[in-house]
């Protein structure tokens, strides 16, 4: 709140423009490649059925007609959402053996996408404008491109002081 004079001239509130488009990503990373962006068309949600058919794409590179990207037996961590935890998605990772790594609820701190790749990100889209869609998904796609091994590296080793501190917190609960 603020404090005016009655005859204070009045002060003019700026109409903050929104981007153009809002572009949803699912993004499968490890520590040395950006493995998979998966970009959903304009209106889209994941779902459990769209999340299943991109862990298909994980798994066999169908335009390809070539093994996927990750076998049986790769370790996921994802966080709580509802398409992760729906009985589609599970039975799909029991079927291929896919592990994956419990996430507590409300932890954000512990999704290495979260706190490490989508600040970065963010940083770099920062006062940018896009007009189309395609601008926008090809600047994300471009700076994915460019991240070295060491920016993988650095963020799923980070993982492991962020746990060791959130198992250290359940134990003086």
């Amino acid at each position: 709140m603020t404090w005016k004079h009655p005859s204070s001239p009045v002060t003019k509130k700026f109409k903050i423009q929104q981007s153009a488009t809002k572009v949803m990503a699912t993004v499968f990373w490890d520590s040395s490649v950006m493995i998979l962006t998966d970009i959903l068309p304009k209106g889209e949600s994941v779902n459990a059925d769209r999340y299943c058919e991109t862990l298909d794409r994980l798994r066999h590179d169908v335009r390809r007609k070539r093994p996927g990207l990750l076998r049986s037996g790769a370790v996921l961590q994802h966080d709580n959402a509802t398409p992760h935890t729906a009985k589609r998605t599970k039975k799909w990772l029991a079927r291929y053996r896919w592990d994956i790594i419990p996430h507590p609820a409300h932890s954000p701190d512990l999704a290495p996408s979260d706190f490490h790749l989508f600040g970065p990100l963010k940083r770099q889209l920062g006062g940018k404008k896009f007009e189309y869609e395609n601008e926008l998904i090809g600047e994300v796609r471009d700076w994915f491109s460019k991240l070295d091994a060491n920016f993988f590296t650095h963020g799923i080793y980070s993982l492991l002081p962020r746990w060791q501190k959130c198992i250290a917190l359940m134990w003086t609960a």
